[in-house]
C-alpha cells in the first residue's frame, strides 16, 4: 500500500502563510503542518489549527533565523543577549562543529518550543526543524533526548534517495543541480541518523520527497513527485502561503513560489495524482 504525508512547514510565519496551508488543507491534498513556536503569526496559527482538527500539526523547531522561546540569558552560548538565534545555517554548523554551543542549551530551547505549542492546546504529531537542522548529529541526538522526555515518537528523517530526486528533478527546471548536491549531503548522514532514531525509539515515514524540488514546485513538479511514491509510507515537504506584503516584508527564499506551490496542491492535477496511483493520504498520527 502507498500512503502518504503531505506536510506544509513554517505554519505560523506569516498569517498569509497560515492561510494558505488551511486552503492547501481544507481545498487540497495537504494533510499535515508543522508550527514555528518562534513565528510573529503564531497565535493566529494555533487559531487555525484547533478550528480544523483533522490537519496533523508537529514542531517546526528553530535552531537558525530566529528569536529564542528560553530567555537569552539561560543559553547564552545558543543566542546573543537580545536572544537572537544564529542567523543562517551555515553559522549554526560552525558553532556547533567547533564546540561553542553547550548541547544542554538545545535541548533546554528544543523543549521551550515544544512546550510552547503543546502549551497553546496543540497535540503535538512529530517533530522536524526549520533548515532541517536535525541532520546534524548534535542537533539530532539533542532532539532525540527531548523528544523521549516529552513522551513524542515521531520525526522527519529529512534523508531522500538521490535516485528520487534524480527522478523527480530530471527536466524540473533551473537549480536542479544545486538541490540536488544539497540532498546528496543531507544523505551522507542517513545512517548516523538511523542509529540515533533507533536508540530513542524514533519513527519516521519510510521515504521523504521535496527536498531537491524545494522553490520549483508547481503543479506539474508536485504531480513528478507523486509519481516518484513507492510503497509504504511517505513524505512530501512542501512550503505554500499566499503571496502578499507581509511576506514579501519578511525577506524569506520563498516568496512567490509559496503561492505556487498553494496553487499546486490545490489542483486537480494533484488530486487526480493521487487517484491514479491509489495512493491513501494519512499525517503523522497514524506513524504507529
Amino acid at each position: 500500500m502507498k500512503e502518504l504525508i503531505v506536510n506544509a512547514d513554517d505554519f505560523g510565519f506569516t498569517r498569509g502563510v497560515n492561510e494558505g496551508i488551511i486552503r492547501a488543507h481544507r481545498e487540497g491534498i495537504l494533510t499535515s503542518a508543522t508550527l514555528m513556536a518562534t513565528a510573529p503569526a503564531f497565535d493566529d496559527a494555533v487559531e487555525r489549527a484547533l478550528a480544523n482538527p483533522k490537519l496533523g500539526i508537529g514542531c517546526h523547531l528553530v535552531l537558525t533565523g530566529g528569536t529564542a522561546v528560553t530567555p537569552p540569558e539561560q543559553i547564552p552560548t545558543l543566542a546573543d543577549r537580545n536572544g537572537v538565534l544564529p542567523r543562517s545555517l551555515a553559522a549554526l554548523v560552525v558553532k556547533l562543529s567547533s564546540g561553542r554551543i553547550r548541547i544542554a542549551e538545545i535541548e533546554k530551547e528544543l523543549r521551550a518550543q515544544i512546550e510552547k505549542i503543546r502549551g497553546a492546546g496543540i497535540r503535538v504529531t512529530h517533530l522536524d526543524t526549520h533548515k532541517h537542522t536535525h541532520a546534524h548529529p548534535i542537533v539530532m541526538g539533542a532532539l532525540a533526548r527531548v523528544a523521549r522526555e516529552l513522551g513524542i515518537t515521531r520525526v522527519r528523517k529529512p534523508v531522500e534517495d538521490l535516485r528520487d530526486s534524480w527522478r523527480s528533478t530530471r527536466g524540473a527546471g533551473s537549480g536542479s543541480a544545486k538541490r540536488l548536491a544539497e540532498a546528496a549531503a543531507v544523505c551522507a548522514v542517513g545512517p548516523l541518523f538511523d542509529a540515533i532514531a533507533k536508540n530513542y525509539g524514533l519513527r519516521s515515514p519510510d521515504h521523504f520527497l521535496g527536498l531537491a524540488m524545494t522553490g520549483r514546485l508547481g503543479t506539474a513538479n508536485l504531480c513528478r513527485l507523486i509519481d516518484t511514491v513507492a510503497e509504504g509510507r511517505t513524505e512530501i515537504m512542501t512550503h505554500p502561503g499566499v503571496y502578499d506584503a507581509e511576506l514579501s516584508e519578511t525577506g524569506s527564499g520563498l516568496q512567490r513560489e509559496r503561492q505556487t506551490e498553494l496553487d499546486a496542491l490545490l489542483s486537480s492535477e494533484a488530486r487526480k495524482a493521487i487517484e491514479s496511483h491509489g495512493i491513501k493520504l494519512i499525517t503523522y498520527r497514524d506513524l504507529n
